[in-house]
């Protein structure tokens, strides 16, 4: 996609953080949307103020656990959009706790939002924009925790480092199609998204673990701003310039650079550790 000017595009987890701010770029670039969230009154108000700002913009309600609804979504998109360009897997939850504390409900809760979720969009999006042709692109939300694994991020971290996968394979595939591929790895962004998971949790998944003190307080600052947080709306405008020149990776923070690199280093490390001890395959 080399310009936003008339370009359909649909977000999920669109009403709120990064979604509804995405959308802000988007159509203050001339986008057309379609918001969707599964919030209905959180999803009312961010199309209404959308609308007001003089956007083209719709919202469907959407659990993206649920693949039906997702096809539901793209059903909507099409016929309010008349096109849909960019797709941008962005609904997710926050999860943090001792792995040794974990539920089952907890990480079927976890991946099924934050993981099974983007591959139901591409499930329900990828053979009409097939079909369709023209300018496409695909787009997720991941996090650094998918990229560098964490203590008390464990659910959280498996399903993230899933949704970079699932870009990038995609990437791989698709580029002889002409569809670009991007997936967002932000650390802190200031949102609520941590503070919010918790209240759009389905009683299907049961009650969550309880947290220790300082498993809590862990939590907490996580959400709460540091000096390497990022303005979501700056976050916002460099997702939209790098869906324009196609970079797959999109890195908000600057600090996770010495991470990622460092975990590389320790996995490059490894095969010189394993010939020194007489591993010769």
């Amino acid at each position: 996609m080399e310009t936003f000017e008339g370009r359909g595009a649909v977000i999920t987890g669109g009403a709120s953080g990064i979604g509804f701010a995405c959308a802000r770029q988007f159509t203050r670039r001339g986008a057309h949307v379609v918001l969707a969230d599964i919030d209905q009154a959180t999803l009312d108000s961010a199309v209404e103020q959308l609308r007001a700002e003089g956007a083209d913009a719709h919202g469907v309600v959407c659990d993206v656990t649920k693949l039906d609804a997702v096809e539901h979504l793209a059903d909507e998109a099409f016929r309010r959009l008349g096109e849909v360009n960019l797709v941008f897997n962005n609904a997710g939850i926050a999860y943090a706790g001792p792995i040794a504390d974990v539920t089952p409900g907890d990480w079927r809760w976890v991946i099924d939002v934050d993981l099974w979720g983007p591959i139901h969009g591409v499930e329900a999006f990828l053979p009409r924009l097939r079909e369709q042709g023209g300018d496409r692109h695909i787009m997720f939300t991941s996090s650094f925790a998918g990229l560098v694994g964490n203590a008390y991020l464990g659910p959280y971290s498996v399903a993230k480092f899933g949704v970079v996968a699932l870009a990038e394979g995609l990437s791989r595939e698709l580029k002889s199609e002409g569809i670009g591929v991007s997936v967002l790895c932000p650390m802190i962004i200031e949102t609520n998204l941590i503070a919010n998971s918790q209240r759009i949790r389905s009683g299907d998944y049961g009650a969550r673990s309880e947290q220790t003190e300082e498993t809590a307080q862990d939590l907490s600052a996580l959400a709460a701003p540091t000096d390497s947080s990022v303005d979501v709306d700056a976050v916002a405008r460099l997702t939209a310039d790098s869906v324009v020149a196609n970079r797959l990776y999109i890195l908000p923070h600057r600090a996770a650079r010495e991470s990622i690199r460092r975990r590389f280093e320790r996995i490059d490390r490894t095969f010189d550790e394993q010939a020194a001890g007489g591993w010769s395959h």
